[in-house]
C-alpha cells in the first residue's frame, strides 16, 4: 500500500472521528477522541507512512514485534514523536522485554494484580534517567463479553484492581478501562452490550474509588465500530484496517 493510500484512509478515519464526535450526547464532549492505528503484522515502510501523515499513536499486539518494530533503524530516525500502545494480552515473563521499547506510551492489557506488580516493579529501571518521576500510563482491561479465549479481568474484579493500582502501584498511573468486545456485533440491533459494560464499569469505579469520571478513559472501538464507540463515549479507537488494509494470518 503506498503512503497516497495511507493518507487518504487517514484523513477518511478522522474524518468519520469527527463527524461521530459531533453525534456524542453533551457529557462527552469535553475531549477530543483518540486515534491509535493498529499496525500489528504490518511493516515498517507503512508505519513511517501513517506518521509522516500526522499519525502519532501506534497499537501493537505481540510483544516481539513492537520491539523489533519501535526499536528499527527507520523508526528511531523518523519516527522521533511517535506513542506505542501495548494492546495485545501480555505474560508477567514479557514484561521488562515489552517496557525496554523507547517511546513506550501505554500498556492497554493490564488484567490482573501481578501483572500490575510486575510493571510497577520493572518500570524504575526502564525510564529516561531525565524523567525519574514519570509514570507509566496503564488501562485496566476488562472481559466485558465473557468469552474464555478472551483476556481481561472478570468484571466483579475490576474495582478490585484499579484499587490494587492506586494503592500499591507508585510507578503506575491509571488512565482508564479497555475492552475488545465479541467480534461482529450488528449495531442495527441497538448500543453494543459490551461498550456499555465497560461504561458500567467506569461508573463503578468512579463511584467506588471516588474518581472523577473525567479521569478514567474508555479504550473501545476497532474498524467495523469506532464510529459507534465514539458515540457512546469511547475516549480512544483501535483502528487497523481501515488505515492499513486487510492484514495477512500472522506467520504467512
Amino acid at each position: 500500500m503506498k503512503m497516497a493510500k495511507i493518507s487518504v484512509n487517514l484523513e477518511t478515519v478522522r474524518d468519520k472521528i469527527i463527524a461521530a464526535s459531533l453525534r456524542r450526547p453533551a457529557e462527552y464532549k469535553y475531549f477530543e477522541p483518540r486515534l491509535v492505528a493498529v499496525s500489528k503484522i504490518k511493516p515498517v515502510d507503512l508505519i513511517v507512512d501513517a506518521y509522516k501523515a500526522g499519525q502519532k499513536h501506534f497499537g501493537e499486539n505481540y510483544v516481539n514485534e513492537l520491539v523489533e518494530k519501535s526499536t528499527h533503524p527507520s523508526i528511531l530516525e523518523t519516527c522521533a514523536d511517535i506513542r506505542w500502545h501495548f494492546i495485545g494480552h501480555l505474560q508477567r515473563n514479557k514484561v521488562n522485554k515489552v517496557l525496554s521499547v523507547p517511546n513506550l506510551f501505554m500498556i492497554e492489557t493490564v488484567d490482573s494484580e501481578k501483572l500490575a506488580s510486575a510493571l510497577n516493579n520493572s518500570w524504575p529501571k526502564f525510564r529516561k534517567q531525565s524523567d525519574l518521576n514519570l509514570k507509566l500510563n496503564v488501562m485496566v482491561q476488562v472481559n466485558t463479553s465473557k468469552e474464555e479465549e478472551k483476556s481481561g479481568c472478570e468484571i466483579p474484579d475490576v474495582c478490585t484492581l484499579v484499587k490494587h493500582i492506586l494503592d500499591n502501584c507508585e510507578n503506575l498511573k491509571f488512565v482508564g478501562l479497555m475492552t475488545i468486545g465479541m467480534y461482529g456485533y450488528d449495531v442495527s440491533n441497538g448500543p453494543n452490550p459490551d461498550f456499555l459494560s465497560l461504561k458500567e464499569c467506569k461508573e463503578l469505579v468512579s463511584k467506588e474509588l471516588a474518581i472523577d469520571s473525567k479521569d478514567i478513559e474508555l479504550s473501545m472501538g476497532m474498524s467495523s465500530d469506532y464510529e459507534h464507540a465514539i458515540e457512546l463515549g469511547s475516549n480512544s479507537v483501535r483502528v487497523g484496517t481501515a488505515i492499513f488494509g486487510e492484514r495477512p494470518n500472522k506467520g504467512t
